[in-house]
Parts: structure tokens; C-alpha cells; sequence
């Protein structure tokens, strides 16, 4: 479900096909075995209302809940740049040579966390993740350093910036892996077959035989592939534009 969830195109597809099953299997089976009387039809509205409902709701909270998580993201891509900046500006408090050396890493460090954000590809992301954490080690390095050149409010200041550098990455590695959970993704799931069961079931005459039993299936797949398209930070066409990184190393 994972790597569904990752891909929304087949995610999509996928649920197109299962839900357009579900209405089929409504319309053309279920009947069978199970005809609707005429004196039912009010109460079978009624829980078809109910189950629509009931589905319409989970989409509008699933959807907030990536639109949230997509939100912060772009806060916190936001938030890093802002970090290295700062930590790019506070070298020059520090001794020539050693900020030389802090502002070229920061550079490779910031253009590696462009990338990070601009890669999708899993083998570039694992080069990028290694040399990321090197150039995180080099960057720590020198900010110790510094500390002990400089026992002073001022080599503090640099060491508390390069700890702010380091941990807004952190922070927003955090939120890449922080999805809905599975459970929600299998409730909407389980209730949008229920949801076009039911309406093949209700269909009459040649609507069970048309193209609008198709609308309940194409609407629903299409919502849930939004949601994971929002949700997913490396796949779909939805992502986090990394224009506060890139207009910072532009500033370099």
C-alpha cells in the first residue's frame, strides 16, 4: 500500500479499476441474489446517503491532512534556508581562514539539500543523503572548533547557528516521512467499494448499463489520488518547490 500511496498516477488507476469492479459487482451480481423491492427503495436511500456521507467526510479530513503536511514542509524548506543564511553570516565573526572553510562548506551543504529536495530518483537520493551527512560532520567540526578558538558569546553564537543549520534538516526530513497513516487510507478504502456497491445496487434500467456509474468510482479514485499525490513529497506532480534554497544560493 506504501508504494501505491507513493505513486498516485497507479494509485489512480488502480482504484479506478477496483471501484468501477464495485459498482459492477453491485449492479450486475449482487442484484441477483438480492433483488430490491420497491417498498425498500426509501430506506436503501437512505443508507446510500449515509455512506457517501460518511466517505465525503473522510476525504475532506484526509485531504486537510495532507494540505497541512504539504504546508509544513514549505515551512520548513523555509526555515533551513533561512538557517544557512544566518550561519553563512555569522562566519565572518570568526577568524578568515575558518570562515573560509565554514562558508564554502555551508555552500556545497545548501546545494546538496537543492537537490535532495529536487531528486527523485532512490540511488541520487541515497549519494545525496551520505554526502549531506559528511558535509554535516565537516560543518560540526568546525563549529567545535571555533568554540574552542573562540570561548566566547560569540563563538556561541556560532556554534547555537550551526546547530540551527543542522537541525532544520532534521526537521524537515521529519515531515518528508510524516504521512496519513495507513489505517485512514484503508477505512476510505473499505467504505468507497461499500459506497459503490451500494450505488450499483440502487441503479435502475439503463443507468445500470451507462457511462454514470462510472462518475461515483472516477470521482472517488481521483480524490484519494489528489490526497496522495499532496501527501507524497518525492512522487506525483505535487512538490515542494524549493525557490528559498535556490534564491540562497544564488545570494552565494
Amino acid at each position: 500500500m506504501t508504494a501505491f500511496v507513493d505513486r498516485p498516477e497507479l494509485l489512480f488507476v488502480a482504484l479506478l479499476a477496483l471501484f468501477i469492479g464495485a459498482v459492477a459487482c453491485g449492479a450486475f451480481l449482487l442484484r441477483r441474489f438480492a433483488v430490491l423491492p420497491d417498498e425498500d427503495r426509501e430506506d436503501f436511500n437512505l443508507i446510500q446517503t449515509s455512506t457517501l456521507t460518511l466517505l465525503a467526510l473522510l476525504v475532506g479530513f484526509s485531504l486537510s491532512m495532507a494540505v497541512n503536511r504539504y504546508d509544513l514542509r514549505k515551512t520548513l524548506e523555509e526555515g533551513e534556508a533561512n538557517a544557512i543564511g544566518t550561519e553563512y553570516a555569522r562566519a565572518d565573526l570568526v577568524d578568515a581562514a575558518t570562515g573560509a572553510k565554514i562558508k564554502s562548506a555551508l555552500v556545497r551543504y545548501a546545494k546538496l539539500r537543492l537537490a535532495n529536495y529536487k531528486t527523485r530518483a532512490p540511488a541520487e537520493l541515497a549519494a545525496i543523503v551520505r554526502d549531506t551527512a559528511s558535509v554535516q560532520t565537516e560543518l560540526w567540526r568546525l563549529a567545535t572548533q571555533v568554540a574552542k578558538d573562540q570561548p566566547t558569546p560569540i563563538g556561541a553564537l556560532v556554534v547555537a547557528g550551526m546547530n540551527d543549520v543542522l537541525d532544520s534538516q532534521d526537521y524537515a526530513e521529519a515531515a518528508r516521512i510524516n504521512h496519513i497513516p495507513l489505517g485512514a487510507w484503508y477505512l476510505m478504502i473499505v467504505i468507497a467499494l461499500l459506497g459503490c456497491v451500494v450505488q450499483g445496487y440502487g441503479a435502475k434500467g439503463s443507468l445500470r448499463k451507462g457511462l454514470l456509474i462510472t462518475i461515483l468510482p472516477a470521482t472517488v479514485a481521483l480524490s484519494l489520488a489528489l490526497i496522495a499525490d499532496i501527501d507524497s513529497p518525492k512522487g506525483g506532480l505535487i512538490l515542494v518547490e524549493p525557490r528559498d534554497l535556490t534564491r540562497l544560493i544564488r545570494s552565494f
